[in-house]
């Protein structure tokens, strides 16, 4: 297993309170929205997708987003913040380059590089998450789909998923 985890900033950090905070607000106060614990575990790994996104450009850039909708509908939120945004991508996460955003449906994406492709594209992500956060647990788990997939579909543990990440680069 992975002994080391580099120190990731949380959330928080990132956005800074008073944006974390008006996030996680804007969410709470939608129809039918999920407690606030849910919406700061959204927030969390939409940040966290942001992070590794700018930390491995050469890796992850113009990959599908391996996240839930809701995941991209705080994405797109943040985007709207636009000076806060800027300055998201270029001060505070660790690639220092603004993440731009393009939506393709799952099935346009499919067939684009094909279904392997898409499939070892989609496993990409968990060694680096693990990496930079640890193991996915219960919380990021209904956020991160190929991971929920694993999860719910084959019955992996989340041990054995982060196992996934073992001998990868990291």
């Amino acid at each position: 297993m992975h002994t080391s985890v580099s120190h990731a900033p949380t959330a928080e950090e990132l956005l800074g309170a008073d944006l974390h905070g008006e996030v996680v607000r804007h969410f709470a106060a939608k129809p039918d929205a999920p407690d606030l614990a849910y919406i700061t575990h959204q927030v969390r790994e939409c940040l966290r997708y942001l992070y590794l996104v700018s930390r491995h450009p050469d890796r992850l850039a113009g990959l599908f987003l391996p996240v839930e909708q809701d995941i991209d509908e705080i994405w797109h939120y943040l985007i709207l913040q636009t000076r806060e945004y800027r300055e998201l991508c270029e001060q505070r996460l660790p690639g220092g380059h603004f993440i731009h955003h393009r939506s393709v449906s799952y099935d346009t994406y499919q067939q684009e590089p094909g279904r392997e492709t898409a499939a070892e594209e989609a496993l990409r992500w968990i060694p680096l998450y693990t990496a930079a956060f640890g193991p996915y647990d219960e919380d990021a788990l209904p956020h991160w789909t190929v991971v929920r997939f694993l999860h719910e579909v084959l019955e992996l543990s989340l041990t054995e998923i982060a196992a996934l990440a073992d001998g990868s680069e990291g």
